[in-house]
């Protein structure tokens, strides 16, 4: 669970958490900037996965900024429902100022708590 620390247990580390993720999409959760989306899992808590291509961020430090900002973010939620997310980035992300970035990511863990919400009662 996403406390503050950002630890192994709270990302996906092996192709197959990736792959886990994109052939079972239960909740996504579209934007002009990213594109998140989620599976539930069975660990009690959330971890995250981050691809970020030099297509759409051509700079290495442009990358590494925005994943910084994700992961800072993704901390900062502490009821996050026990899914695995992958979060994407999209064109455009780059001319974004960090403010703009946390707005927007914190948002987009409010719909996907919403969406999740959704998508459990519709399964359940």
């Amino acid at each position: 669970m996403p406390t503050g620390t950002f630890s192994k247990q709270d990302r996906l580390l092996k192709p197959r958490d990736y792959s886990g993720v994109f052939s079972q999409v239960t909740v996504r959760v579209p934007d002009r900037h990213f594109l998140i989306l989620a599976t539930p899992n069975d660990l009690g808590h959330a971890r995250i996965g981050l691809i970020f291509s030099k297509k759409n961020l051509r700079l290495a430090v442009q990358r590494n900024r925005i994943k910084r900002l994700v992961r800072e973010t993704f901390r900062q939620q502490p009821d996050l429902p026990a899914m695995d997310i992958v979060v994407l980035g999209r064109q455009g992300l780059a001319d974004l100022e960090n403010p703009a970035v946390h707005r927007v990511l914190n948002e987009l863990w409010q719909r996907l708590r919403r969406k999740a919400r959704r998508a459990d009662t519709a399964s359940g």
